[in-house]
């Protein structure tokens, strides 16, 4: 079975993509926002520094120092959090996946049902013994039947 055939013709992974795009153009969008902000403060700070005395240039120096870093830290814990949904939403489908092979081979009175990804570990295999259509057919039967419930 082809494993990557699964993932991309089956229904739900589309709906939990799209649902994971959304979720990470929102974060990333209010990174965005933070950082168009900085950017128009440091703006006004360059036309205006030559008018500030010394004390006031220091004290904004920090402040856009510092929230450059907020800035940064943010982006790379909304960075972290887009990759843990990432990983959470493939991990869904895959569960799924793993799920229906597993009650499709009891039902089909198979003993073994081998998966290969890509390039995986299966160097011949009779495509009569490929279940692979058969397997998203019933796959997408299922999440479609469930969705209903």
């Amino acid at each position: 079975m082809d494993v990557n055939k699964l993932l991309d013709g089956y229904k739900r992974t589309k709906v939990v993509r799209a649902d994971f795009e959304a979720k990470a153009k929102t974060l990333n969008a209010n990174v965005d926002s933070l950082v168009a902000d900085w950017q128009k403060e440091l703006k006004v700070y360059e036309k205006e520094r030559s008018s500030m005395s010394a004390k006031e240039l220091e004290l904004k120096q920090e402040l856009l120092g510092n929230k450059q870093q907020q800035i940064n830290s943010y982006q790379q814990a909304v960075q972290k959090q887009i990759q843990e949904e990432d990983q959470k939403a493939t991990q869904t489908v895959i569960n799924d996946i793993n799920d229906y092979v597993k009650q499709y081979g009891k039902d089909n009175g198979y003993r073994i049902i081998l998966g290969a990804s890509g390039s995986g570990n299966i160097m011949y295999a009779d495509e009569a013994a490929d279940l692979t259509e058969e397997v998203l057919v019933g796959l997408n039967a299922d999440f479609e039947g469930s969705k209903t419930e």
